[in-house]
């Protein structure tokens, strides 16, 4: 069986009560649902924090066990170079890494435009709420899951 780590930053376990016009009325139960009907097969290990070091051991974690991540970085996306350094660890191991993003940060206020986590991406999904999940997911398993 293939597994994914699915990580959530900060502010998204109050996903389906904040900024619902920005982000949905759906919670992480919701999502966790929608990525496991979507992979038959497929081990869906998805996580929230608030905590960068929590965050940031994750990362780590995915190294260590060869796993494909699914990121959200939510805030820390704009300014956490250690989350990138971690980030990076992982696909330099030669494991995926899809940062996503539930809205259009490029659509959004101009302090959001920036992400210091993309340039060490595998790839970057963002705008199409939760199917930006989903779209990630489709990839990761259509493609080889690491070298």
């Amino acid at each position: 069986m293939t597994r994914v780590l699915v990580l959530n930053g900060p502010n998204l376990g109050r996903l389906g009560s904040r900024e619902p016009d920005v982000y949905g009325n759906q919670d992480l139960t919701a999502l966790t649902k929608i990525l496991i009907a979507d992979s038959p097969g497929v081990e869906i290990d998805l996580r929230q924090t608030d905590s960068e070091p929590e965050l940031m051991s994750w990362l780590h974690e995915a190294v260590d066990t060869r796993t494909p991540v699914i990121l959200n970085p939510a805030a820390f996306t704009h300014y956490s170079y250690a989350l990138r350094d971690a980030a990076a660890q992982v696909t330099k191991a030669g494991i995926p890494l899809i940062e996503v993003h539930i809205s259009n940060p490029h659509a959004r206020e101009e302090f959001r435009h920036t992400s210091v986590i993309s340039s060490v991406a595998t790839g970057v999904i963002a705008g199409f709420g939760f199917d930006s999940y989903r779209l990630a997911l489709t990839q990761l398993t259509r493609a080889p899951l690491v070298d």
